[in-house]
């Protein structure tokens, strides 16, 4: 039977020309997708490009700056910008701290479309300052980026209904089930034997699609076959989910309208409704505290600390006496005072946005103990990871620009307070940024979502009504 189902289902499919149609509109929407991905990709890396290239006109500059000031000429610059002074150096020839795109970055925007790439840490700035949020269209945020995530988590479902909504439904329409009633063959094994062909046909039809789109876009899928077997993996699990969704209302439901009401129902409720309420509880359960307040705290903070600038200076240098070595009441200027006072206003601001990083990550913690109940939500973490551009991926971003901006300030301070001038052999010694990406575990999805779909399996052959075939017969 299981023979006769397999030439019987791929005559049909030939003929409806559903293959050739589904094949036409896999890599059409593959191909765009990829293209997409790979364009917006090349647009932030050639971005951080650019930056880069600044900086080094930009050092360039300054070397020759140093070098006449040190020959003892005179310079065409303003006093406060001439790079003998290590506060000019830190403020006005800033690094690129980039996080560098990976391999398959083009799989997920992810949180690339709401967060920037790179930055440039200075010495005067502060951490609550560092700006990590980009301007991004309103439009494109509502609708998201038409992305090889967005074709596999909303679309491929999508065609997937429209590829197994009524296996048995037109059966029974067109008059054929009576056959049926003869064949030794259960009416659910019937049912699950063409969903499982057609979900191979469709499985190998995807394989194929994704990896032309992928030679031809001059990508080798082969080149990271971890990640791209992952990602293959990952999609034909989720597959396998919308197919035992197909197989539940085939067996349930009945007609083939009333199968497509109910998958469509089904798609909305697993891709669009339950990601927005888990989200909307998190953010009731957890609100953000107001980042108006906060920088109005801060505001009032740094005006507080301006008052007392003096006593917090000499209470700085007797905490750090290594500062103090060339010290003198005289030599005391703005930097001095101001360097001093944002440490104490550090160290104040840090319970607020403790509070902030707290409640992100409730919110985070709320979303991942119920992200099972959608599989839209545990496809979309993964192919975020193995993009790079989850969460995870920018707060480890956002740790490591925190971390350097410190080490930038730091490496000025013994400048600074020790009235030592910058000079050209300092130049080698100034700090560089170096990314590190977050390993992550991208198949940890596929094992879960592989048990829902079985269980669904399972719940079509144990929770149904177990007609008799006469009865189906009777009815139609």
């Amino acid at each position: 039977m299981l023979s006769y189902n397999f030439k019987y289902e791929l005559t049909l499919l030939l003929r409806s020309r559903w293959i050739q149609l589904l094949s036409l509109i896999l890599v059409l929407l593959f191909g765009f997708s990829t293209y997409n991905g790979l364009k917006k990709v090349e647009t932030r890396q050639d971005s951080i490009i650019k930056a880069k290239d600044e900086v080094k006109e930009s050092d360039a500059m300054m070397l020759k700056l140093l070098d006449s000031v040190e020959r003892g000429m005179e310079v065409s610059a303003s006093s406060w910008t001439i790079p003998s002074s290590p506060m000019a150096v830190g403020n006005y020839h800033p690094r690129v701290a980039a996080m560098e795109q990976q391999p398959m970055s083009f799989i997920a925007t992810g949180q690339a479309d709401l967060f920037t790439h790179y930055v440039k840490p200075t010495v005067s700035g502060d951490d609550a300052s560092l700006n990590f949020t980009e301007m991004t269209s309103p439009v494109q945020l509502l609708f998201g980026s038409f992305d090889l995530a967005f074709v596999i988590i909303y679309l491929l479902p999508l065609l997937i209904v429209a590829f197994s909504y009524n296996v048995l439904s037109s059966e029974k329409e067109s008059g054929s089930l009576r056959l049926l009633a003869s064949q030794p063959i259960g009416l659910q094994h019937w049912v699950l034997q063409k969903l499982v062909l057609r979900f191979f046909w469709l499985s190998l039809l995807v394989l194929v699609s994704l990896t032309l789109v992928f030679l031809v876009l001059g990508l080798d899928p082969f080149g990271e076959p971890t990640t791209f077997f992952g990602l293959v993996g990952l999609i034909l699990v989720y597959m396998l989910f919308w197919f035992a969704l197909s197989f539940l209302v085939n067996i349930w439901v009945g007609s083939s309208a009333k199968n497509a009401v109910a998958l469509l129902g089904l798609w909305v409720l697993f891709v669009l409704l339950v990601p927005s309420i888990l989200n909307q509880l998190g953010n009731s359960l957890y609100p953000m505290p107001s980042r108006n307040l906060m920088i109005n705290e801060m505001r009032t903070m740094k005006a507080e600390v301006t008052e007392k600038q003096n006593e917090i200076l000499d209470n700085f240098l007797r905490d750090h006496p290594e500062y103090a070595l060339n010290d003198t009441t005289q030599s005391r200027g703005f930097y001095h005072r101001y360097m001093a006072s944002q440490n104490l206003v550090k160290e104040k601001m840090a319970p607020i946005l403790d509070s902030y990083e707290g409640q992100l990550q409730n919110q985070q913690n709320w979303i991942g103990k119920f992200k099972w109940l959608s599989p839209a939500i545990l496809v979309q973490e993964s192919l975020n990871r193995m993009a790079g551009t989850s969460k995870e991926n920018y707060e480890n971003y956002r740790k490591q620009v925190v971390a350097f901006a410190g080490e930038w300030r730091q490496h000025f301070m013994p400048f600074l307070y020790n009235n030592k001038d910058f000079s050209q052999l300092d130049y080698p010694n100034i700090p560089e940024f170096n990314y590190e990406p977050k390993a992550q575990n991208s198949w940890v999805s596929i094992p879960p979502l592989l048990l829902i779909a079985l269980g669904l399996f399972g719940l079509g052959f144990l929770g149904s009504t177990m007609r008799r075939t006469h009865s189906i017969i009777m009815d139609s």
